[in-house]
């Protein structure tokens, strides 16, 4: 049957891919992995030997027509990422759209996504926020952090490890020394942290402890 499905795989411990995604992973007739070498690892793992194909950022535009293609002939296809779920901060968004637009199926399986664990455990209101992913890293972050200034949800962001105490600092000026805010890194890993406190508190706590791994940071918003 033709269809694509979206398939979450595990930011961390191996054992939060479920068994649904397993059983699809072997059924399909081909996978779309971010990065071949790292997924490869993940399949090996799992004992399962369906073929796998590069389909990442600089060859997507590429390879999507290829992969229509196969679609519309009767095949089914699994899109995965290096970690979580494709298409939120991942490549993904344009095979999705294109599978849609070709009246091919896609279903996308709940699972594994880094920001989700991260707002729950921060401890600041989460009935709405605003997922921001990563911001920009010179053209536009200014203009995108002056925009967040009034924004009363709280935010969501990606954030790489050696970025993480400027944009700390960037955050101070923008929201105030006080504003609240915890960050998460290494999801489901074996050193997993969060540390809460003002964007004053933690910006010294990381000038104090360097950090490293894959950081997602929640900032509270503005209030009335």
């Amino acid at each position: 049957m033709s269809k694509l499905y979206v398939i979450p795989t595990p930011i961390g411990n191996l054992e939060d891919i479920t068994f649904r995604a397993v059983r699809i992973l072997k059924e399909v007739d081909f996978i779309l992995a971010e990065d071949t070498r790292t997924s490869g690892k993940l399949l090996k793992h799992l004992d399962i030997a369906t073929k796998m194909y590069a389909h990442h950022k600089f060859n997507e535009h590429a390879s999507v027509e290829k992969v229509i293609s196969r679609l519309l002939g009767g095949e089914s296809a699994a899109l995965i990422s290096d970690a979580g779920t494709p298409a939120i901060s991942d490549p993904g968004y344009l095979v999705v759209r294109s599978c849609i637009d070709a009246g091919i199926t896609v279903e996308c399986l709940p699972g594994p996504t880094a920001f989700v664990p991260a707002l729950v455990t921060a401890g600041l209101p989460n009935d709405k926020f605003c997922f921001e992913g990563f911001l920009p890293v010179k053209k536009g972050r200014k203009t995108r952090m002056e925009f967040l200034r009034n924004e009363q949800r709280t935010m969501v962001f990606y954030e790489s490890p050696h970025r993480l105490i400027k944009t700390l600092g960037q955050f101070s000026e923008n929201f105030g020394n006080d504003r609240q805010a915890a960050v998460c890194r290494e999801i489901s890993k074996i050193y997993e942290e969060t540390v809460r406190g003002s964007l004053q508190e933690l910006t010294s706590h990381f000038s104090e402890h360097p950090p490293k791994g894959e950081i997602v940071l929640i900032v509270n918003g503005k209030k009335d």
